[in-house]
């Protein structure tokens, strides 16, 4: 649990310069560090944390439902293969997971729409609301999270797996939010992001490591059952 949680926080904190990149500019624009102060700010980014954990809990909830070992194992394969597709999106050595945006895109459209409605922001509870309204955002890095917390197959871990991705992305939004450039510049760095891929990538081999050779002793064991059953069935035919 330990390590999905920790690589949970890491994809977060790895994908700075990618969140910076989609939300920083539209959190600095809304001014949440600015005249209204710190209780928006905090408002907001609580809406779209809180968002990515309810998400992950309905999605670990919904591939949890279905109790096939086949499913499991498939998913399992899942979850190594996104950990690798991350890691490299991460290091900008591949960028396969921009389809799920170009996806994602038709679904924001209507949220954005509904979302406009809210500002200007003027109650800490408008900026709660378009924080929840953020989760649901045409990002890559946000779907595939979601889509690796629900191989968890447990409601309350993958909610934790999005709360720790979540917060793990805290750092580099709140640095856009009261224009902390330093904290920007840093998280921005290349040698950080090399590292936060890496780490990711071998988090996902293991994972496919772990999966293979669990599917292999599986398959001994049920080799071994049959085995057993046959040479029972020997004893009693020589009785």
């Amino acid at each position: 649990m330990l390590t999905e949680l920790g690589s949970a926080f890491a994809l977060g904190l790895a994908g700075a310069g990618h969140c910076l990149g989609m939300c920083g500019g539209i959190a600095a624009a809304l001014q949440l560090g600015g005249a209204r102060g710190t209780g928006m700010t905090l408002a907001y980014h609580g809406g779209r944390i809180t968002s990515y954990t309810l998400l992950g809990a309905a999605l670990g909830f919904a591939a949890g439902s279905i109790d096939i070992t086949a499913w499991t194992m498939a998913l399992r394969y899942l979850a190594g293969i996104l950990l690798v597709a991350m890691g490299l999106y991460i290091a900008d050595w591949w960028r396969a997971l921009q389809w799920l945006e170009r996806g994602g895109a038709v679904l924001w459209r209507p949220v954005q729409r509904w979302s406009g409605k809210l500002l200007p922001l003027r109650h800490w509870y408008q900026g709660a609301a378009l924080g929840l309204c953020w989760g649901l955002m045409p990002c890559g890095l946000i779907y595939s999270s979601l889509a690796w917390a629900a191989t968890a197959q447990d409601p309350g871990l993958s909610a934790l797996m999005m709360l720790f991705f979540g917060l793990g992305t805290l750092p580099a939004m709140l640095a856009t939010s009261f224009g902390a450039g330093a904290v920007q510049s840093l998280l921005r760095r290349r040698g950080l992001k090399i590292v936060l891929g890496l780490l990711l990538i071998l988090s996902g081999i293991w994972t496919l490591y772990l999966t293979i050779s669990h599917g292999n002793h599986g398959e001994h064991s049920s080799h071994g059952q049959q085995q057993e059953q046959m040479d029972q069935g020997h004893g009693q035919h020589h009785h």
